[in-house]
């Protein structure tokens, strides 16, 4: 029986996952072991795409650009390894493999492997998300470049920053509850972003750029440099807060 293009995106995040951990526990190290984690959970997730979906377009960071992209139907965008640094970190669990399915012009499915906790997100099912607890405002941040924008948010909703590693965590761990917002500016990809926003929007929080406009995925410039993802009942307070930063 034919895979569902969520089971795909599952299998393809898991085998990447098989291949970090054990890599990660023996061999190479810093720099070292981030190169070689890239290429290994590329070739993983490339070898899983080819079986199960040979006709349609992988768009990676870990590979050249295929311009094919731009006309094909069903373009799977895929980050590797997310947050290569935090990999590179034995002490450290906050990075994350994306695989996302961009088809009918907007992102169809997707899965983010947590590989260090032993989970498997996706957007179908739809995730559940949870209550907010009692206390303050909480915004994930880079935790190496915190921007002025995530900072005029917590003074604003007098909030607190909580700095972690890889894009796709960061944004999970708003699914997840453990965060309300990530607030991000200064540089990003599309492929940092597409499988954990598609995540996100599946469990109904707000995703888009800094100055409320969309995210817009497969388009020819790779670049997707600014990011919010926030709980809906703070979305409206985090994005003025958010400009007063800018």
């Amino acid at each position: 029986m034919e895979l569902t293009d969520v089971a795909v995106a599952v299998r393809a995040a898991r085998a990447a996952a098989e291949v970090l951990l054990p890599l990660r526990s023996g061999g190479p190290t810093g720099r070292a072991l981030g190169d070689a984690g890239d290429a290994a959970a590329q070739r993983a997730i490339l070898a899983v795409l080819t079986e199960q979906r040979p006709d349609d377009v992988v768009f990676s960071e870990e590979a050249a650009d295929d311009a094919r992209r731009l006309a094909a139907d069903r373009v799977w965008i895929v980050d590797p390894l997310d947050g290569t640094r935090e990999y590179s970190d034995p002490e450290r669990g906050d990075w994350a493999v994306h695989v996302a399915l961009w088809a009918g012009g907007e992102l169809r499915t997707a899965a983010v492997a947590l590989p260090a906790l032993g989970e498997v997100h996706v957007a179908e099912p739809a995730p559940a998300l949870p209550a907010r607890p009692e206390g303050p405002v909480r915004i994930a941040v880079s935790r190496t470049r915190p921007p002025a924008e995530a900072e005029a948010v917590a003074a604003a909703l007098d909030g607190e920053l909580v700095p972690l590693g890889s894009a796709g965590f960061k944004t999970l761990a708003v699914v997840r509850g453990e965060v309300d917002a990530y607030v991000h500016s200064g540089g990003m990809y599309q492929w940092d972003s597409a499988a954990p926003v598609a995540i996100a929007r599946a469990a109904g929080l707000v995703t888009c750029r800094l100055d409320g406009s969309p995210l817009v995925y497969n388009v020819p410039d790779p670049s997707l440099p600014d990011l919010v993802v926030a709980r809906p009942e703070l979305a409206d307070r985090v994005l003025a807060a958010a400009r007063t930063g800018r």
